[in-house]
């Protein structure tokens, strides 16, 4: 059993980093070349959100707020939500509407993040 302190988003970010290092993942990072922060909170956006920087130009998921400047786009997500979105089974215009995923920065950028861009969910 995970903690309850323990996000799904978490677990799904660190198969990204290990996804980001195959070759496929090299493709993703040289075809989007973008910066990504995600700030996923357990139940309510902008409350306890745990920051995570996923860095499409250098191909690294890194816990903690980005330093390098400005990130392209800032997504906020509910853990629930940024699973769903990332795995595709919730579309992330849809989620945008719904107020289920907030952006900041570019929306040119942030239309580049894609359920495309994550790992399948493998099958257990």
């Amino acid at each position: 059993m995970a903690s309850s302190s323990q996000l799904k988003s978490a677990v799904l970010l660190q198969q990204m980093k290990l996804h980001l290092a195959t070759d496929a993942g090299k493709e993703i990072t040289k075809k989007i070349g973008l910066v990504y922060q995600i700030n996923i909170a357990p139940k309510k956006i902008g409350f306890n959100e745990q920051v995570y920087v996923v860095d499409l130009k250098k191909g690294e998921v890194t816990e903690g707020p980005y330093e390098g400047g400005k990130p392209d786009a800032t997504f906020s997500f509910k853990d629930d939500d940024f699973v769903k979105v990332s795995t595709g089974k919730m579309n992330p215009q849809i989620a945008f509407m719904r107020g289920a995923m907030k952006i900041k920065g570019s929306l040119s950028a942030a239309q580049k993040f894609t359920p495309d861009i994550f790992p399948k969910p493998s099958k257990m």
